[in-house]
């Protein structure tokens, strides 16, 4: 197929060729083919370099518009691979390269993938064949959701290599071809039920084996399965904890496809408490191929103290670590990415406490239910290991279930800080956690409670604002998604173990600062002083333990404290801010969980890495591949005495805790009773309801909003019919994309559905004719990033693209018109300010573009307020709320309304009437209730009428500072600053 003298080109489909593909552009590996002396076939190899922090590698696929080939009557696929090992390693022990073919389907990207892998052990070249009956249908991920599940081979489409993540490395690769003659008896295969099968002591297991055809006709020839009980590899002892058996079962010729036998293996009822305790039950198969692992029979732990729901968590806690080995204590230490497991079978010859997903990390179909299947899989798996300690599965949830097609998108976190609304905030976090705990997954990486105190950073729109007081203020979403402080609501079907993150200072780096590949500023360096952090950065995380948050994950970021004479230090190896600030000072009693890979970013070597951030304070290190090298070197420190085995029993003992409490002892498996109301009307109706209050009016200069059913409307800008823009990064994917991906509607859908006999046209670059419309509505801003990623000088700006600039220009040049930015923080728009009648701060606002619509039309007011200062350029940043030298093009807090409009005449006798209610309601112990906000919020709308658009420095200090002192209860001192605006304002 390859010989790579250069007769298949690189291109991308349809065309044959070969492309590469990755999680984002930095995660694609480099290809080109290079003249070697020592290239096995020709003169020429295909070399590669990559370095892939989430999923890289390349393809060939053949051309879509010829017939796909067949492979049917060769053996297998072979090639030449060029080992990068200095010496020889023991089987399996080198880097794996996961290869697949692609089979069916209409092309090679809508076939069905078959996967199977190798292992680089070897130096310099060394031929890699591999059966076909080694490939394994790919449960993870499949273009079109699989088609037949049968590896035909008659209509192949090409293959795909897979490189291995987390480390840089080079390949080279020469001579692809088909080799050997089919093997016919290996067209069937005999399969299990389930690899792991549980049962009570004395009850009886049940094992169904049956035989499946790759062409799912009935056998050509007969397959026999001799099976026992007898033989290494279990715990239980035969005649005392179960009946042995052996025998065997015969599919003759012409058996059908699909075909089971059960056998039964009979546990022994016992008198005493026991651990779990496995029965393997042995097959040896004829005539087919044989299960790709032997099935167990697991019965039950029973008797136990730690297995008693009615003893208090702490002592079943108690009870159950003085049980465990340090082996077992390091796997519930150790989290791994689902897609990085060698072998399913490893969850419990490792003890491995927690399984994630990582951003677009999902199963095949991207559905709910196949979630709940896939999470009950992996628990399955966990039964199998001594003290059957359930897996906790995590995910990053950040604005609604964001990784599953269908489900409710939230506004993300900075649309949520401009509703201002913390009763809000907690009912998207109901949603969220309902829709989570649905799928089978009890753990949310969420919320965020930084401080963004630079629009520059990539994760800005994953903060809830500037203003720490806003950020703590919205932290209501900690009792939405988890219930009460004391986490006796974990173990319902509805709530899910929650993680304060990213401690502490994320949001605080230096732009400059970051050493992390082409990042300008996320996990930067954070400098300031004692003071700054207290009040800026530490004050979210105290009000998060404050309200019981299960976890807290530490920053990817340095922490530079000025003024104390040290060096920066990586937040993962800062045991006095975890140890000394977070758990002694603070109180926090839940577990630190590590970010992705992050302890790696700690100077040193690899044994350092570890023990310096458990030593810390880290409970669980999200590994997230190298577990079988974290496992062994962390037993290794504990041995060593690096590590004590105190440190080690205080951190599994948290992580215990939070199962227990999450009540996976008693129900590890997805309770799906909530499955039904993922995406419902009613979720929607609550992500519809923020994102309508998200809207921030910046401008609104005539009236132009709100639009009136009966206009006649012209749409225009890049963002108006864009699901994917209009949700952002982390949404399906870690960075998000552009166009559909999930279930929702635009905002173009959403007016259309608001204003169904107006006459709205739409044309994304303005191209169409603009005369004899009564409004236009021109929606631009960003496309979908994350992370650094993101980050302004990564390819990233703060300016509308070309395109949108036009737009903007086109349509404000003939009509009276309304801008909207959708975005995840503030776009300089100055320049064009002037043209544009009224101006919207749209943010990010989810899958319910009809909230956007409501407030467009006025079936909502609009509500919301900056999150954020509003920058007039990037000179000016960092710019925040409290600022000495403070001249935004729009303060922090900045927000007018189409509900009603503040008097124009006699203000300052109004205000002074306002002043007086705020001091009655102080004096009355009301201000910290909705009547201090109503009178703070009736001067706001006051001040900025009379301000209009003349900000000025003088206006725009004080009134930023307003929202300050309101979010921390001085509604008097909110006065004060409103009236000092207005008096500059004269």
């Amino acid at each position: 197929m390859d010989r790579f003298e250069g007769e298949v080109p690189f291109a991308s489909p349809p065309a044959e060729g070969i492309f590469t593909w990755g999680s984002d552009a930095d995660d694609q590996p480099a290809l080109r083919l290079v003249e070697r002396a020592d290239a096995p076939e020709g003169v020429k190899v295909l070399e590669g370099s990559y370095d892939i922090g989430g999923w890289g590698g390349f393809t060939h696929d053949f051309a879509f518009d010829r017939p796909a080939h067949d492979w049917s009557t060769a053996k297998g696929i072979r090639f030449w691979w060029y080992g990068q090992n200095t010496a020889p390693l023991p089987p399996g022990s080198g880097k794996r390269i996961n290869f697949e073919i692609k089979d069916g389907g209409a092309n090679g990207e809508a076939s069905e993938l078959w996967t199977t892998s190798f292992t680089d052990d070897w130096q310099g070249w060394h031929r890699v064949e591999i059966p076909f009956s080694d490939f394994r249908y790919r449960t993870d991920y499949q273009p079109v959701g699989g088609i037949d599940h049968v590896l035909g081979l008659t209509g192949t489409w090409g293959y795909a290599v897979t490189l291995p993540a987390g480390q840089k490395g080079r390949f080279a690769l020469d001579g692809v071809e088909l080799y050997g003659k089919a093997d016919g008896s290996l067209k069937a295969q005999v399969i299990t039920d389930a690899a792991v099968h549980p049962v009570k002591e004395g009850a009886t297991a049940r094992v169904k084996i049956s035989v499946a055809t790759t062409v799912s006709g009935p056998l050509d020839e007969p397959v026999t399965v001799d099976y026992t009980t007898e033989g290494d590899g279990g715990t239980a002892t035969s005649g005392e904890d179960y009946r042995p058996v052996e025998g065997s079962v015969t599919f003759p010729a012409g058996t059908a496809s699909g075909t089971s036998r059960t056998v039964e293996v009979v546990t022994a009822r016992g008198g005493g408490a026991e651990p779990a305790e496995t029965v393997p039950l042995h097959l040896a198969v004829s005539g087919a191929k044989a299960p790709a692992e032997t099935p167990r029979v697991v019965i039950d732990a029973h008797g136990l103290p730690y297995l008693d729901p009615g003893l208090p968590v702490q002592r079943r806690v108690k009870d159950l670590l003085s049980r465990m080995s340090l082996e077992e204590k390091a796997g519930q230490m150790t989290q791994v990415e689902r897609n990085a497991l060698t072998a399913p079978g490893d969850i419990a010859d490792y003890n491995l406490g927690s399984l994630l997903s990582g951003g677009g990390s999902v199963p095949t179909p991207n559905t709910p239910a196949a979630w709940a299947r896939m999470v009950d899989a992996f628990q399955l798996r966990a039964q199998a290991t001594r003290f059957q300690i359930p897996l906790v599965y995590g995910v990053d949830a950040v604005h609604g279930h964001n990784n599953v097609v269908g489900t409710t998108i939230m506004p993300h976190n900075i649309g949520l800080g401009a509703t201002r609304d913390p009763r809000l905030a907690e009912k998207t976090g109901a949603v969220t956690a309902s829709e989570v705990r649905a799928t089978g997954v009890p753990w949310d990486f969420a919320p965020c409670v930084c401080v963004s105190r630079d629009e520059r950073w990539g994760r800005a729109y994953e903060s809830f604002g500037e203003d720490p007081a806003l950020v703590t203020a919205m932290e209501t979403v900690i009792k939405g998604m988890q219930g009460a402080p004391s986490g006796k609501d974990l173990d319902r079907r509805d709530k899910v173990l929650t993680t304060a993150k990213h401690f502490v200072g994320d949001g605080g780096t230096e732009y400059g600062s970051s050493t992390t590949g082409s990042y300008t500023i996320d996990q930067g360096v954070t400098k300031v002083t004692r003071e700054e952090l207290e009040k800026v950065h530490l004050a979210p995380f105290q009000e998060a333990v404050d309200r019981g948050v299960g976890t807290v994950m530490p920053s990817y970021s340095s922490l530079d404290i000025l003024g104390d004479g040290q060096a920066p230090l990586k937040m993962h190896a800062d045991g006095a801010m975890i140890n000394g600030v977070l758990k002694d000072r603070m109180g926090f009693e839940g577990f630190v969980i590590s970010d992705w890979q992050a302890i790696d970013q700690i100077p040193g070597d690899y044994p350092s890495d570890v023990r310096t951030s458990v030593n810390a304070g880290v409970d669980m290190i999200m590994v997230p591949t190298a577990y079988k090298d974290f496992h062994t070197t962390l037993v290794d420190e504990v041995k060593a005495g690096r590590i004590s085995r105190a440190r080690i029993d205080d951190a599994v003992s948290r992580i215990l805790t939070a199962k227990f409490r999450l009540g996976l002892f008693e129900n590890p498996y997805a309770d799906t009773t909530n499955l039904g109301r993922i995406g419902s009307a009613g979720h929607r109706a609550v992500a519809r309801e923020a994102a309508a209050k998200s809207q921030v009016l910046l401008k609104n200069d005539g009236g132009v909003l709100p639009l009136k059913p009966s206009q006649k409307v012209y749409v225009a800008g890049s963002n108006a019919d864009d699901l994917g823009n209009q949700t952002g990064g982390w949404t399906i994917t870690w960075q998000g994309s552009s166009g559909r991906h999930t279930d929702g509607t635009t905002i173009l859908e959403g007016m259309r559905k608001a204003a169904p006999d107006s006459a709205i046209t739409y044309s994304k670059d303005a191209s169409a004719p603009t005369d004899g419309y009564d409004a236009g509505v021109v929606v631009v801003g960003e496309t979908p990033y994350a992370e650094g990623v993101g980050d302004v000088g990564n390819g990233h700006d703060l300016r509308l693209s070309e395109a949108d600039q036009a737009a903007v220009d086109r349509v404000c040049g003939a009509m009276k018109c309304a801008v909207l930015i959708v975005s995840g923080r503030p776009q300089l728009i100055g320049d064009r300010l002037g043209d544009i009648d009224a101006l919207v701060a749209s943010w990010l606002p989810g899958t319910e573009g009809d909230g956007v619509a409501d407030v467009l039309y006025g079936k909502r007011a609009f509500t919301g307020q900056l999150p954020l200062t509003w920058p007039k350029s990037e000179a000016q940043l960092p710019i925040n709320v409290g600022d000495a030298a403070y001249d935004p093009q729009y303060p922090y807090g900045w927000g007018l309304t189409t509900a009603a409009r503040a008097p124009g005449e006699h203000g300052a006798n109004r205000l002074e009437q306002l002043s007086a209610e705020a001091k009655a309601a102080r004096e009355a112990g009301r201000a910290d209730a909705g009547e201090g906000r109503a009178i703070v919020t009736a001067a706001r709308l006051l001040v900025q009428d009379r301000i209009g658009q003349k900000i000025t420095p003088a206006v725009a200090k004080p009134f930023a500072e307003a929202d300050h002192l309101l979010l921390g209860g001085d509604v008097v001192g909110a006065l004060r600053k409103l009236t000092a605006a207005y008096r500059a304002a004269e």
